[in-house]
């Protein structure tokens, strides 16, 4: 391996990503879109799926075998990073104003759906119609739920920012059922990988070990002391955002140790890293966003390299059909009736309905993670790829047609009446 060739390779490479991803983001953005639907469709489009399509299959010549695996490595990095920042924008105390709301809302809007997804694993399974490496059925029933029920905290934080409803009760209920959905889909996928052919796999019980006791010394040691280290009187450290990427990194290195994937580490340390006042530092939470956001389109390329849409069945298009149905119906009208039986009117439990349904990056980590330990094959890896690019990009035009049914246009000169509920009011 000529190590100038490669190196040159990969610039070059990250550059095209950098640039493809710009453009399509900035197209779905025009759209209405979030911008990592853009993202993805790039992955998509840069792929096997489109671009591999074309004679002389310029995927191949663009993103040749040696360099691959340098790019993948870039874009780990970039989850971990991501993964620190998700972990780290969760702010449980929201959870307090609305508990009763948001605790019914996160348990039905991951419940429902993960046992619908389980129940089609299930039938996909006794088909015989995919070819995963597991060595038993129950990881891939887990799975094949997580990845149905998760909940995109992360775009769904950046849809509640465009939208205007940040700090509204949907707002709030939405991303607060969101963080508790995010904590519960990892610790649910951690258990998926046990007994699969996940490097440095271990049997259940020693896994759940692992992983209790990495986070009770997390919670009950390191946060702690990082509290004091940053609190103290005199402290020579002015800028936490070093210690952040620090404790990303640290903390993917101990989960990896312990035979789990690096993401879980990265989260865990985004959860205890102190926060000021309780609330996450804005320094830190940019830096992590801009740092991870810059090298993620690696990650869309990468997931996209994997997937081929053109080799689908009829099938596979009526097993994405029903994914969506069960999946979408599933978490819309759960979340929907939690939040109706939590004490929230028609129009804001629509709304949370739609919000929580979108999934976009977290899926396609979650994904990544299932594929690599064999759980599903590339085949099932494609479906569900799609299911989260189309879940994501359906958010918009439902927050809209609901906001649409509540738009009033005012007549000039003329209040609007105190009883007619006026655009965007959603307290």
């Amino acid at each position: 391996m000529n190590l100038e060739v490669v190196t040159a390779d990969v610039i070059g490479d990250i550059a095209l990503v950098l640039g493809a991803s710009g453009l399509l983001g900035a197209l779905a953005r025009r759209l209405g879109q979030p911008t990592v639907v853009g993202q993805i469709a790039a992955g998509i489009v840069l792929g096997p799926s489109l671009l591999g399509r074309f004679p002389g299959d310029p995927t191949d010549h663009l993103f040749p075998d040696q360099a691959v695996p340098f790019i993948s490595v870039i874009a780990q990095i970039a989850v971990v990073i991501f993964m620190f920042g998700v972990g780290y924008e969760i702010d449980l105390r929201s959870v307090r104003d609305h508990r009763r709301a948001v605790s019914l809302i996160a348990a039905g809007a991951i419940l429902i759906p993960l046992t619908l997804g389980s129940g089609i694993a299930l039938t996909v399974q006794n088909l015989g119609t995919f070819d995963g490496r597991h060595t038993d059925g129950r990881s891939f029933l887990l799975f094949f739920g997580v990845a149905t029920s998760i909940t995109a905290l992360p775009v769904l934080a950046a849809i509640v920012r465009e939208r205007g409803i940040a700090g509204t009760p949907v707002g709030n209920i939405a991303t607060a059922a969101a963080g508790l959905m995010d904590v519960s889909a990892w610790l649910l996928l951690a258990a998926a990988l046990v007994g699969t052919d996940a490097p440095g796999s271990r049997s259940w019980p020693e896994t759940m070990v692992l992983l209790t006791g990495f986070v009770a010394l997390m919670t009950l040691v390191v946060r702690p002391a990082l509290k004091w280290w940053v609190q103290r009187p005199g402290t020579v450290l002015s800028d936490e955002v070093p210690l952040a990427f620090m404790l990303a990194a640290a903390g993917a290195w101990a989960t990896a140790s312990l035979g789990l994937h690096p993401i879980f580490g990265a989260f865990v340390a985004g959860l205890v890293m102190p926060k000021p006042d309780g609330a996450p530092d804005a320094d830190v939470l940019r830096s992590m966003e801009q740092a991870g956001g810059l090298l993620l389109p690696l990650f869309f390329v990468v997931t996209g390299l994997t997937i081929n849409i053109g080799a689908l069945s009829g099938s596979d298009v009526a097993l994405l059909a029903v994914i969506l149905v069960c999946g979408t119906g599933g978490k819309v009208a759960a979340a929907y009736a939690m939040a109706r039986l939590g004490g929230l009117d028609t129009r804001q439990s629509a709304m949370i309905g739609a919000l929580v349904n979108t999934r976009g990056l977290t899926e396609l980590i979650a994904l990544n993670v299932g594929l690599s330990a064999g759980i599903i094959d590339t085949r099932l890896f494609t479906v569900l790829v799609l299911m989260a690019l189309i879940t994501t990009a359906m958010t918009g035009p439902l927050l809209t047609a609901i906001e649409g049914r509540y738009k009033v246009v005012p007549v000039p000169n003329e209040p609007l009446p105190a009883a007619v509920p006026r655009a965007r009011d959603y307290s």
